[in-house]
């Protein structure tokens, strides 16, 4: 017997989904420079699906890291750079300091490009 499924994960939707969070955090913490999350609260925002809070994690936030935010100094990504911590549980993202004043002063987010480049 073959059990042929197939499973495709939309990594764009759970990146937006991370970058909304990220907005509401900065909007609570306005002076912070970073955020630390508990990876079970990164599981429960992607509505309980494991392998996005794990295993493809990492290619999620390749793509919330090229999330941009308009800027005096031109688009700038809103994420410097993130770290994974599986030992300790946690994520760790540090925001860059020109994206994140162009958010705070209300500009837009830039999503990246999710077409298919042939």
């Amino acid at each position: 017997m073959s059990l042929d499924f197939l499973h495709k994960p939309n990594y764009f939707m759970f990146a937006q989904l991370f970058i909304h969070h990220l907005e509401r955090y900065i909007d609570k913490n306005p002076d912070s420079s970073s955020a630390t999350f508990e990876l079970d609260q990164i599981h429960a925002l992607f509505q309980e699906d494991k392998a996005s809070a794990s295993t493809n994690l990492d290619g999620i936030l390749n793509i919330a890291d090229e999330y941009k935010v308009d800027s005096l100094e031109g688009d700038q990504k809103l994420i410097q750079q993130y770290r994974i911590d599986a030992k300790h549980n946690t994520l760790w993202v540090e925001f860059n300091s020109h994206a994140l004043a162009g958010l705070k002063a209300g500009n837009r987010l830039i999503p990246p490009n999710a077409e298919i480049q042939e």
